[in-house]
C-alpha cells in the first residue's frame, strides 16, 4: 500500500506542486480545499472542506480515520492573505487569518498527531512564509498569523523530537502562483511552485536521525 500524504490547501499552487512531488516518489495525497471541482489525478485523492472552522477540520480528519490507514506525511498548506495594516483593517480580518492560517493547522494537527507519535514515525510541515520573520506594513494580520504559524512549528518540534516525528518550517518568499496574477513582473522574478515542492520532498528524504527545522527560500534577487 502506498505511503499517505495529507495535504491541506493541496488543489492547487505550492500545496498541488507537493502532492503531485511525492505522488511521484510513491504517495498517494489526500488533498483539501474549499472546491475540489476539477480535481483529479493519478494517486490524488481530493476532499472539499473549509478548514477555516472546526467543523470543517473535523470532516476532513473524519474522512482521512475512515480510509484506515497511517499519515506518513501531513502538509498545513491552508492558508490566505488579505492587504492591510493592523490599524485600519476591514473588522474581522484578525479573526479569518488567523483562523484559517493557524487555527486550520493547530486543530488538524492534534487530530492526526498522536497516531504518529504512537507509531514513533511521520513527518509534518507548516507553510510559513518570509512574512514570518520579516514584518511589512502591508502585511497586518497576515505577519501576524504567519509569525504564530512559525511559533506553534517549533513549540511543536520540542514536543515531537522524544516521539521521533519530525517537524519542518517551510518559508518561502515570492512564489508565481495563482495569488500574483495580473503582475507585471517577470516569471523569472519568482520561484517556481515546484521548487517548494522538491525542497520538501528533499527534507523527507533524509535519513531518520536527521531532520531540516527550518527551510528559508528566496527568489535569486531577493524578496518583493
Amino acid at each position: 500500500m502506498h505511503p499517505l500524504i495529507v495535504v491541506t490547501g493541496g488543489t492547487k499552487g505550492i500545496g498541488r506542486a507537493i502532492a503531485d512531488r511525492f505522488v511521484t516518489g510513491g504517495f498517494e495525497a489526500i488533498v483539501c480545499a474549499r472546491s475540489i471541482e476539477g480535481v483529479a489525478g493519478r494517486g490524488i485523492l481530493p476532499f472539499a472542506a473549509d478548514l477555516s472552522n472546526r467543523s470543517g477540520v473535523n470532516a476532513l480528519i473524519g474522512y482521512i480515520e475512515s480510509l484506515n490507514r497511517p499519515v506518513q506525511v501531513l502538509v498545513n498548506n491552508t492558508g490566505i492573505f488579505q492587504p492591510g495594516q493592523i490599524h485600519n483593517e476591514a473588522e474581522g480580518t484578525f479573526e479569518q487569518l488567523m483562523n484559517t492560517n493557524v487555527g486550520s493547522a493547530y486543530h488538524l494537527t492534534r487530530g492526526l498527531v498522536r497516531d504518529m507519535m504512537i507509531r514513533r514515525q511521520g513527518h509534518i510541515f507548516m507553510m510559513c512564509s518570509t512574512a514570518s520573520i520579516t514584518p511589512y506594513t502591508n502585511g497586518g494580520s497576515y505577519c501576524i498569523s504567519k509569525f504564530a504559524l512559525l511559533g506553534m512549528s517549533r513549540v511543536l518540534r520540542e514536543e515531537l523530537k522524544p516521539h521521533n516525528v519530525k517537524v519542518t518550517a517551510i518559508l518561502p518568499g515570492a512564489t508565481l502562483t495563482a495569488s500574483w496574477e495580473g503582475t507585471d513582473l517577470p516569471e523569472d522574478r519568482f520561484m517556481k511552485a515546484e521548487d517548494i515542492a522538491d525542497s520538501a520532498w528533499m527534507a523527507y528524504s533524509l535519513s531518520k536521525s536527521a531532520v531540516v527545522e527550518e527551510i528559508l527560500i528566496r527568489p535569486q534577487l531577493g524578496d518583493i
